[in-house]
C-alpha cells in the first residue's frame, strides 16, 4: 500500500479576504484571477512559482456577491454575480450575458467552471437555510440548459484529462459526484455517488494531469486529493479551517494555489487562525490540467 502523501501550504500574499473563492490561471496573460464572494470583488495577481508568492495587480468590484470567474482566450471575464453573468472586456467595459437565477431567487450563485469546450458550469446555493431545489446550469448558445435541479449546495467542478467524466459537489451531503460527459456534444450520463467527505464539507475542486482530484474541504483545514477510483492519496494542511477552493497555476502548472476565508468563523477560530482569509499556496509533486478558456461562441447571441 502507497503511503499517504503530506504537505503543508503556506501563506502567499499579505491580505485576508472575508470569501475568498474560485482561483483561475491564465496562461496567456500569466495572472491569477480569483474572487471574494461576500465582498463583491474579482481581484488579479502575479504569482511568482518559485517563492510561492502572490502579488495583487488590480480589483473590479461589483454591486453584487461574485461567485466565480472565467476568463476568454482574448482577455475577456465572465462573471457569475449573484442572479446573473456578465461579461467584462479587457477595457473594462462590461455587458450583461445571461440570467441563470429568477429575480426571486433566495439564494444566489456560487461556483462555476469551464467545460473542455468552452463552455461555462456554474451552481446556485440557498441562503436561507432551505434544503434542496439548488440548480447546476450550463450556458450554452440557445441559453441556459440545467443539468441538476436536485442539490442542496452546488459547489466544485472538474473534469477528467480525457474530459469524458464530469466531477461535481454538492457540498451539504457531503458528496462529490460523477457523470459520463461529451465535450463535443454537451450530453451528459447519469449522475452517480463518486466519493463523500467526512470531518469537513467538500467544496472547490480541481483535477491533475494524472486524473487525481484536489479538494478543498470547508472546515476541515485541508485539501485533500483523491485518486480516479475515489481513494485518498495525500493530504495538503492549511492553517485555515475554511479551506475554499484550489487551482493549479503558474507556467509549468505546478504550484496549487489555496483560497480561504474568515467568513463565518468566531473570534477564539480567527485569533487561533490569523491566516483565515489568506491565499496559500503548495508544490504536490504534480501539474495541473490547463484550465479551458471561455468561449463566448457558447453563449446567447446578444
Amino acid at each position: 500500500m502507497t503511503a499517504l502523501a503530506r504537505y503543508t501550504a503556506r501563506p502567499a500574499a499579505p491580505g485576508a479576504h472575508a470569501l475568498g473563492e474560485g482561483p483561475v490561471w491564465d496562461p496567456d496573460r500569466e495572472r491569477l484571477l480569483w474572487v471574494d464572494i461576500v465582498a463583491h470583488a474579482v481581484h488579479e495577481g502575479r504569482l511568482d512559482p518559485d517563492a510561492g508568492t502572490i502579488t495583487r495587480t488590480g480589483t473590479a468590484t461589483f454591486e453584487t456577491t461574485v461567485g466565480a470567474v472565467a476568463v476568454a482566450a482574448a482577455g475577456d471575464l465572465l462573471v457569475a454575480e449573484r442572479r446573473v453573468l456578465t461579461r467584462v472586456a479587457p477595457d473594462g467595459s462590461r455587458s450583461f450575458v445571461a440570467r441563470v437565477l429568477p429575480e426571486d431567487h433566495t439564494g444566489r450563485l456560487n461556483d462555476g467552471a469551464v467545460d473542455p469546450a468552452g463552455r461555462f458550469l456554474i451552481g446556485s446555493m440557498a441562503e436561507d437555510g432551505r434544503r434542496g431545489g439548488e440548480i447546476l446550469a450550463r450556458l450554452d448558445r440557445d441559453g441556459v440548459t440545467v443539468l441538476d435541479d436536485d442539490l442542496d449546495l452546488s459547489n466544485g467542478l472538474a473534469w477528467s484529462p480525457s474530459g469524458d467524466r464530469l466531477y461535481s459537489v454538492d457540498t451539504i451531503p457531503g458528496l462529490i459526484r460523477v457523470r459520463d460527459y461529451d465535450p463535443a456534444t454537451g450530453a451528459v450520463g447519469e449522475r452517480r455517488d463518486w466519493v463523500a467527505i467526512g470531518d469537513g464539507l467538500p467544496d472547490g475542486m480541481c483535477a491533475d494531469a494524472e486524473g487525481n482530484l484536489w479538494i478543498a474541504v470547508w472546515g476541515g483545514s485541508r485539501v485533500e486529493c483523491r485518486g480516479p477510483g475515489g481513494d485518498l492519496r495525500a493530504v495538503v494542511a492549511v492553517d485555515a479551517p475554511h479551506t475554499s477552493s484550489v487551482a493549479f497555476a503558474g507556467p509549468d502548472l505546478d504550484v496549487l494555489v489555496i483560497t480561504t476565508a474568515a467568513h463565518g468563523l468566531a473570534p477564539a477560530d480567527l485569533a487561533r487562525h490569523p491566516s483565515s482569509g489568506r491565499l496559500f499556496t503548495a508544490r504536490v509533486g504534480v501539474a495541473g490540467l490547463p484550465t479551458a478558456y471561455w468561449d463566448p461562441a457558447c453563449a446567447p447571441s446578444s
